[in-house]
This record gives structure tokens, C-alpha cells and sequence, in this order.
């Protein structure tokens, strides 16, 4: 029985008004792009599809105008659910100006979410997100005034004395997914791509709410020629596939076009390798670095936890530790910038919701994640902060469940400005942000529930080192060349608990040569 063959035009005609939309994809990698183009265009023409519910759990992006980001406009969508926003800003544009009703979950959940709908569950049971702002008893994961006064999708529930979160399913009726090829009875196969992520449990989800599911693929190839292992997606579950026009609308990542090392096709070399200069983001990543143990399962943030992978390739140490990414990764070097969630020559890609299965079950050894923001308690804030939106992420879900948290980045922001010199750390300019604040917009990582959970933390910035005690945070160490009251106590809200230990950071990190964490 052959596939029905449809033109990215054609696929975005058939979508409905009024439904639930599903995608998959991390960041740009297995969207399908085309098709996206062609459902703004119809809106943009005929103001069809629209009110729309957004289904998502990495709002797909390049955080400009690719990805659900041709789906932002007024009127198309009515409702977004999703995980991460923040390479979707169109879309987050709507939510900010309170335009549309907005709800974010943590990514892992989203995830398990699709494979519940698949199964007719009527919602994921989970003890991630308790106590951030995805609790009920703050935000319920709300994200502007409109959706506060719309129905809530997280409630609290008991089970054996504990509490857990239920987060409310929602059936897809309408899916666009990504793959490489298609055989003519409708299978699709992964072997280009970088990922797998949720693109399976999708499709199932879709096809088991009786929806439609459509797939954009390279080419469509005889029945019968694919090899099985490869296909991620069984024809039967296959409405209609969109061949791609130009295969530039069927990148492997945002940021690559094709790179075989990605999907594990050919093992590449790696490029030259050039040490980080020595600024305030290699000396967070030293002092992080220093912290990697034997035999450790890691997971590193984006932003500033990526410059430790360069610091640990410095100093020799990569065999060290075993590196994931929550897209369903493990191995290999983990690319940046709008090519992350890919990794270059990984040893294991698996699916989005298994990789979080393993993360919620406390897998991770140890995860290097970025802040932006941290309150006097220890909270800290990633997911909203005035008219930005990230959105969570995976941050709730890998911050909660690892063994130890590592939270890195800069003392203050916008505007900091510092010189390494004689071994000593010399406050230039200081930025005009402080990190540590009164209070933040979110609590995206609850210190309220690392502390019930016995959970090792640390925030490391370029002039100081906290841990998390139960009594408050604490100031564990300074850099050379700091005065701890104009340079720390100066930029919090109230003075931190002072280690009885308190000591210099560890002098190699401020020197322009290597550390020796080899040795």
C-alpha cells in the first residue's frame, strides 16, 4: 500500500482550525522546515489554520525566524504547551504581549507526556518540578496574566505519602515531524539525522488521537529497501510524506547543513583545537572543572558550563568523564551555539523521553548548568526574567534528579568587564545586573526541594564560590586580587553564612597556562 506524496504546500493545507499541533525536533535538528514555511504562508493568504494549540517540548528554533517561529503570528495560535520557548522569541513575543495562553513545563515531562497521550494515559505522573514555578501552589507554569485565568494542567497529587505532580495530557491531532527518508510503504528513517528525540512517541501519540501525521524527507526510496534498525517511524503510523523542495529546508541542525560525524555515519576528526582565552568564562570552567570525577555522567548547560569541555580538551582530561546531552545523546563532543543538541561522533543516540527517563531516575552524576539569576536563598532563575523567555527546559528535570549541581556564571551582568593579571582577578567595570537578588521572577530550581532531597550545590562565578547549606548559602572561596566587601557583599542582597574554611581559589586558574588537572 503506497504512501500518499504530498508537496510542503499541500501538507499545510490539510491542517485543520481549532486543533492540537504537534512538532518534534531539538533546537533545528529533525524539523520539518519546509512544511512549517508553507502553514505561515497559508495564514498569511487565507488566515487559515488558526487557533491553534501549540504541542511542543523544545520549541523549535534558531532564535530568529525559523522553526515554530513561523507559527507566531496573532490568530494562528491560540495556546502553546511546551518545554523550552527560547529559540522560538516569536513565539515567546505573543506570550510576553499576553496574546496567547502560554504554559511551560519541564522538557522531560513534555516528553513523557507525548508517550502518555500515546497510550491513552490521562496525564505523567512526576515529582519533577516541585516547588519551582511549575508547582500549583505558585505558578502552575503559567506564563502571563491571560493563561492565569485559563484552566489549570498541573495539579498536586499524594501517592504513599509523597507528593507528585500530574501534569494533564492532551490529544494531537494534527503532526509534522522530520525524518531522512521515506520508503514507499510509508516507513521513515533516521540515518542523516542527529537525533531521534521525540519523534517517535509523536507519531504515536498523533495516530492513537486519530490525527494526521506528516513527515518531510529528503527522498522516497523503493519499499522494502530501508534498513530496519533505521526506522525510527513504522509506516502505519505515516499519513503523508513531504518530499523537500531544496534540501537547504532540511538541515541536519540550524547551524550545519550536513555533517556525518553528527549522526554517526562517518567518525570525523576533530578540528585544530585552540585553548580558551583566559576570561572570566575560563576561569568559571577551571574552577568547574575541577570538580569532574572519575567515571562521572555529565551533563553541560549551554552558555557557559560549554567552555568546560574546551578546558577539560586543554588539560587533557576528557576521558574522564562521559558527556550527554538531554536530546539523547551520549558521547562525543557536544556542538554549541544553534548547532547544540547535536554532538560530533556520539557513541549512543537514543530517544528524547528515554534520555529523560534516565535523567529523572538519577542517572546523571554530575550536571554544570548556567543562571542566570539566584535569590538570597539560593533559588535560582532561568526560565523568565521581564519580557525574556527561555522557558525551562530540561533545567527543572537535570537540576533536580542529578547527584551533585553545579550552578556557573558571572558574579553581575551586562557590562562586567575584568583583567587577569599577576595571577589576581581586577574588577574593570562592573556590570550593572547583579546576579544575586532579593528575589526572582521564577524559581526554576527550588532550593526548598534540593535541601528535602539532600542535594549537593555550588554556584561558581569568576570572584567567588558558594555551596548550598540548609542554613543558607555559603561563601566557600575568593579569587586573588577581590575585596570581599566592595567586590562580593556589595553586589548580594544580604551577606552570605561565611565559611569557618573560607579560602582562595585555587591559584593555577588565574595563570594563561595549563592547569595540570591531568596530573
Amino acid at each position: 500500500m503506497g504512501v500518499k506524496i504530498l508537496t510542503a504546500r499541500q501538507a499545510a493545507d490539510l491542517v485543520p482550525n481549532n486543533i492540537n499541533f504537534a512538532t518534534n525536533g531539538f533546537m533545528g535538528a529533525s524539523v520539518a522546515e519546509e512544511i512549517a514555511m508553507e502553514i505561515e504562508n497559508r495564514f498569511l493568504e487565507t488566515g487559515e489554520p488558526n487557533n491553534l494549540t501549540l504541542l511542543f517540548c523544545a520549541a523549535q528554533g534558531d532564535g530568529k525566524t525559523k522553526g515554530l517561529n513561523h507559527l507566531a503570528h496573532e490568530g494562528l495560535v491560540r495556546r502553546g504547551i511546551g518545554g523550552h520557548w527560547g529559540m522560538a522569541p516569536r513565539l515567546g513575543k505573543l506570550v510576553i504581549e499576553n496574546k496567547i495562553l502560554a504554559y511551560d513545563f519541564p522538557q522531560g515531562v513534555t516528553t513523557h507526556m507525548f508517550r502518555d497521550t500515546a497510550a491513552h494515559k490521562p496525564g505523567t505522573i512526576s515529582q519533577v518540578g516541585l516547588g519551582t514555578f511549575v508547582d500549583p501552589r505558585s505558578l502552575g507554569g503559567k506564563l502571563n496574566p491571560l493563561t492565569r485565568e485559563a484552566e489549570d494542567l498541573v495539579s498536586l497529587m499524594e501517592i504513599d505519602g509523597k507528593e507528585f505532580l500530574f501534569y494533564k495530557t492532551h490529544p494531537v491531532d494534527f503532526a509534522i515531524l522530520g525524518g531522512t527518508y521515506a520508503d514507499e510503504n510509508g516507513n521513515i528513517s533516521i540515518e542523516r539525522e542527529g537525533v531521534r528525540t521525540e519523534t517517535l512517541a509523536v507519531a504515536q501519540a498523533c495516530k492513537n488521537s486519530g490525527g494526521t501525521v506528516i513527515v518531510q524527507v529528503e527522498k522516497v526510496v523503493e519499499a522494502g529497501s530501508l534498513d530496519p534498525q533505521k526506522v525510527e517511524i513504522p509506516g502505519v503510523l505515516v499519513d503523508a510524506v513531504v518530499v523537500v523542495s531544496d534540501i537547504k529546508y532540511h538541515m541536519q541542525n540550524y547551524g550545519t547543513q550536513y555533517n556525518p560525524g553528527f549522526s554517526g555515519e562517518h567518525r570525523m576528526g576533530l578540528s585544530e583545537f585552540t585553548p580558551a582565552p583566559l576570561n572570566n568564562k575560563k576561569i568559571i570552567a577551571r574552577r568547574a572543572a575541577m570538580e569532574l570525577k572519575d567515571g562521572s555522567i555529565v551533563n553541560l548547560g549551554i552558555g557557559i558550563p560549554e567552555y568546560i569541555s574546551s578546558v577539560a580538551q586543554e588539560e587533557g582530561i576528557t576521558n574522564k568523564f562521559s558527556l550527554t546531552v538531554e536530546s539523547g545523546i551520549f558521547g562525543g563532543n557536544p556542538q554549541s551555539s544553534i548547532d547544540f543538541g547535536v554532538s560530533l561522533n556520539p557513541e549512543s543516540i537514543i530517544s528524547m523521553p528515554s534520555m529523560f527517563d534516565f535523567y529523572q531516575g538519577g542517572g546523571l552524576d554530575q550536571a554544570f548548568l548556567g543562571f542566570a539569576e539566584s535569590d538570597k536563598e539560593g533559588n535560582v532563575n532561568v526560565s523568565k526574567f521581564g519580557a525574556k523567555l527561555p522557558g525551562c527546559g530540561g533545567f527543572i528535570d537535570i537540576s533536580q534528579n542529578s547527584k551533585q549541581v553545579f550552578f556557573c556564571g558571572t558574579f553581575t551582568a551586562n557590562g562586567l568587564k575584568t583583567e587577569i593579571k599577576d595571577g589576581k582577578l581586577h574588577i574593570l567595570h562592573e556590570g550593572s545586573a547583579n546576579k544575586f537578588r532579593e528575589s526572582v521572577e521564577h524559581i526554576t530550581f527550588s532550593v526548598k526541594t534540593a535541601i528535602k532531597n539532600h542535594l549537593p550545590v555550588m554556584y561558581i562565578t569568576e570572584r567567588a564560590v558558594f555551596k548550598l547549606t540548609e542554613d543558607g548559602v555559603m561563601l566557600t572561596e575568593t579569587a586573588p586580587g577581590i575585596d570581599l566587601e566592595k567586590d562580593v557583599f556589595a553586589h548580594m542582597p544580604m551577606k552570605p553564612i561565611i565559611s569557618p574554611d573560607l579560602k582562595q581559589m585555587d591559584a593555577r586558574i588565574f595563570i594563561d597556562e595549563k592547569m595540570g588537572l591531568k596530573e
